[in-house]
């Protein structure tokens, strides 16, 4: 397979090292100011683009790779509050699209796990939840897509939480509805997720903890061989549903 990397931090140096591992050819590795070889990329594409940048370059990067027709797994988080438009633009032009707040199979597995726990919860009122994250000082947006992934599958499980708090908890307490997500930034943490229920009794967590970023990069690169020769908007989970 060959693969375009668009971004070429230490996301992206980290897919480069799995893809080569799996027998894949990386065709290009383009990071910020490489116009040139960004559109060669695009006048002569690869089979499909891992994509590891920046909240504020999504969108260009996706209506880019979209109309050139490239297959694109996208690995940035910041951009969900546009998901209806991304998916209804994947469909108008026939793309080939696939994102993950994490890809991670450890964390998808967590996913599987949290939907069932908070399902499971509505029977015992007593417990509260409260979701929290923790990764390195770079990280730009906050809370995680992760964090945010998680507390959604809990809004919609729960029947007791409604929506997400998290900046405005800055100033207040929570309300009852609300699920509190808070986050922390510090050194070099490589991603830590945590789902809590507690009650005046005992407590129940479920945890996912990152000891390196080769498990995101290798799940990347499983995303991008699963995604090549079909057509739609796909998230990484789809894979897990076989």
């Amino acid at each position: 397979m060959k693969i375009g990397l668009l971004g070429y931090g230490r996301m992206g140096k980290a897919v480069e090292e799995e893809a080569k591992a799996r027998g894949h050819e990386i065709m290009y590795t383009i990071d910020m100011g490489m116009d040139e070889a960004y559109e060669e990329m695009l006048q002569n594409p690869p089979e499909v683009v891992i994509e590891f940048t920046h909240p504020d370059s999504f969108e260009g990067n996706f209506q880019k790779l979209m109309e050139a027709g490239i297959p694109m797994v996208a690995g940035t988080t910041g951009w969900y509050d546009q998901m209806e438009e991304i998916k209804a633009e994947v469909e108008k032009k026939e793309g080939s699209f696939m994102y993950a707040s994490n890809f991670s199979v450890g964390v998808n597995l967590m996913f599987k796990l949290n939907q069932m726990l908070a399902k499971f919860m509505n029977d015992y009122p007593d417990y509260d939840c409260f979701i929290e994250e923790r990764h390195h000082k770079f990280k730009k947006d906050a809370p995680s897509g992760t964090a945010i992934a998680l507390g959604n599958q809990v809004l919609e499980k729960l029947d007791r939480k409604i929506k997400l708090a998290h900046e405005e908890l800055v100033s207040r307490a929570p309300e009852e509805e609300e699920l509190s997500v808070g986050f922390v930034r510090s050194a070099g943490i490589r991603g830590t997720h945590e789902v809590t229920y507690v009650s005046d009794i005992d407590s129940l967590t479920i945890r996912h903890e990152a000891y390196s970023r080769r498990g995101f990069a290798l799940g990347a690169v499983i995303a991008a061989e699963w995604l090549v020769g079909k057509k739609g908007f796909y998230s990484f989970s789809d894979i897990f549903e076989g």
